[in-house]
C-alpha cells in the first residue's frame, strides 16, 4: 500500500506532540492529494465528530455498529475508522481495508481489532485507555452502596407492587474491605474513593505498584478473594485472564462477600457466578460486561444472571457518561488527526511510537517521509541509500514486533524530485506504506 493523503492542521490537545509546541510551525499537506474519509461506527461522540470535520476530513457517521457484510463494503474506501467495542475489525475485515492506515477504538479496550495483522498492513491502532476512568470508578462504588443495601432487589418489588421493609443482611460499606483485582488507571481511583467513603482497601496486581493512601498490596489473588467484603475486576481480556474468576475462586471468597465486574465479559466464568448466586456463597454481584453482547439496544439479552437474587446488570456502561466520551472523542480524535497530518503515532497501540519536531513555517523546502515497513535487516540502508543525496535534517526510526517505523525530514529543493523520492522507497520489497508529507 501507498496511499498519501490530503491534510489540513489540526489543534492538539491533551499530551502533546513535537509538532504543536511552536505556533510558528509549518502545516504539512500530501504529495498526492486526494480527500480523507473517516467512518464512524458507534455513535461516538460528537466532539469527535467535530475535531475530525474541522480538520477538513469527510466524515460519515453511524449512531450503531454496522454487519459485517456492510462493514467491508465500507471499510473500502475510507483512510481512517472510528469504532467503539461492538464493532470487530477482524483480518477479514481489514483484508478488504484498501486504503486505511489509522484505527480509532473510542473506548479502552482494542480487543475488537486484530492488532497484529493492523500492523502487517501499516494500519496504527490508537485508543483512549485512560478518559472513562473515572466514571466506571465512580459506577463501581455506586454498585458497591447498591449491592450492601440490596437497593435492585428492592426497587423491582416496589415496582412489581411489594412493600418489603427489611434490614437484615444490609450493611453499611463503611469499615468494610474492598479487594480490587487489577490496580491500574481505575483501580487506583476506585481505591481512593473507597478509602473517602471508611472502606478498606486491598488490591492484588501482576505489576509491582506503589499503593495509593492506606490501600494494601495483597501477594496472591486468592489472598483477596478470601478478605474482601467486595471484589471488583480491573484487568485486560488477555489468555492469562480469561475465566481467572470461576468455580474455584469464588468458591475462594469470604461467604456473603460481593463481586463486581466491569472489565471484560470473559474474566468471570458468568455458569459458576450463577451458581455461587443462588446457593447463597456470594450476597450479591453487579456486572457489566459480558462473554457476548448484543451489537444493538433493544430487547433479546439473555444471561443465566437474568433473576438472580441481589444481582445488577447493566448494559456495559461504565464509561457511558457524557464526561467520559466528550474526553475520550477528544483523545482518539486528536491521535487520528495527528497521526494522518504529520505522521506522530505517540500513543499508538500496534506501532512503535516515533515524533519530530515540527518544521518551521519559514522552511518551505522541507518535507517528510513517513516509512512503514517489515521490521527486517537492511531496509533502512535502502532508505538512507535512496535520502543520501538530499539534506536530512532529523529522522527517526523504531519498531515493535514484526513492524518498523521510520520518518524524516529531508530538504528538495526541485519539488519534482519528491515523487522521484517517493517511488524508489516504495519500490523497496519490504515497504507496505509510505506518505509523504510537505
Amino acid at each position: 500500500m501507498s496511499d498519501t493523503l490530503n491534510i489540513k492542521s489540526v489543534s492538539i490537545s491533551r499530551r502533546d506532540s513535537f509538532n504543536s509546541r511552536d505556533p510558528q510551525t509549518r502545516d504539512l499537506k500530501p504529495f498526492h492529494s486526494g480527500s480523507i474519509k473517516i467512518l464512524l461506527l458507534e455513535n461516538v461522540s460528537p466532539t469527535a465528530v467535530n475535531i475530525l470535520k474541522k480538520a477538513g476530513y469527510q466524515v460519515e457517521f453511524h449512531t450503531k455498529a454496522l454487519d459485517k457484510d456492510t462493514l467491508i463494503e465500507k471499510i473500502k474506501d475510507v483512510h481512517a475508522v472510528g469504532i467503539r467495542s461492538k464493532t470487530k475489525l477482524t483480518e477479514e475485515v481489514l483484508s478488504h481495508a484498501n486504503k486505511l492506515i489509522a484505527i480509532g477504538c473510542f473506548c479502552i479496550g482494542t480487543n475488537q481489532v486484530d492488532l497484529g495483522f493492523a500492523a502487517s498492513r501499516g494500519i496504527c491502532v490508537f485508543n483512549s485507555p485512560f478518559s472513562n476512568s473515572r466514571s466506571v470508578a465512580e459506577l463501581v462504588i455506586a454498585e458497591i452502596i447498591l449491592l450492601s443495601r440490596q437497593l435492585g432487589d428492592r426497587s423491582r418489588e416496589m415496582h412489581d407492587g411489594v412493600w418489603n421493609k427489611v434490614s437484615k443482611n444490609c450493611y453499611e460499606i463503611r469499615g468494610k474491605t474492598l479487594g480490587i483485582i487489577g490496580y491500574g488507571h481505575i483501580g487506583t481511583q476506585l481505591g481512593v474513593l473507597a478509602e473517602s467513603l471508611g472502606m478498606h482497601v486491598i488490591w492484588y496486581d501482576i505489576l509491582p505498584l506503589m499503593p495509593i493512601g492506606m490501600s494494601r498490596a495483597a501477594e496472591t489473588l486468592n489472598e483477596v478473594l478470601a478478605e474482601a467484603d467486595f471484589v471488583s475486576l480491573h484487568v485486560p481480556e488477555t489468555p492469562e485472564t480469561k475465566y481467572m474468576i470461576g468455580e474455584r475462586e469464588l468458591a475462594s471468597m469470604k461467604k456473603g462477600s460481593n463481586l463486581i465486574n466491569a472489565s471484560r465479559g470473559t474474566v468471570v466464568d458468568i455458569e459458576a457466578l450463577a451458581a455461587a448466586l443462588k446457593s447463597g456463597h456470594l450476597a450479591g454481584a453487579a456486572v457489566d460486561v459480558y462473554p457476548a453482547e448484543p451489537l444493538s439496544n433493544g430487547p433479546g439479552f439473555e444471561s443465566p444472571l437474568r433473576n438472580c437474587p441481589n444481582t445488577l446488570l447493566t448494559p456495559h456502561i461504565g464509561g457511558s457518561t457524557e464526561e467520559a466520551q466528550r474526553m475520550i472523542g477528544i483523545e482518539v480524535a486528536t491521535a487520528l488527526t495527528r497521526f494522518i497530518n504529520s505522521g506522530t503515532s505517540i500513543n499508538a497501540v500496534n506501532f512503535a511510537e516515533c515524533d519530530l519536531r515540527a518544521i518551521p513555517s519559514t522552511d518551505r523546502t522541507t518535507v517528510r517521509i513517513v516509512n512503514v515497513h517489515q521490521n527486517v535487516p537492511g531496509v533502512l540502508r535502502q532508505i538512507n541509500n535512496i535520502l543520501a543525496d538530499y539534506n536530512v535534517n532529523k529522522q527517526i526510526s523504531d519498531s515493535k514486533g514484526d513492524v518498523a517505523y521510520f520518518m524524516a525530514d529531508v530538504t528538495v529543493e526541485n519539488p519534482k524530485e519528491i515523487n522521484t523520492i517517493y517511488e524508489h522507497i516504495t519500490g523497496i520489497n519490504e515497504n507496505i506504506i509510505t506518505r509523504v508529507l510537505f
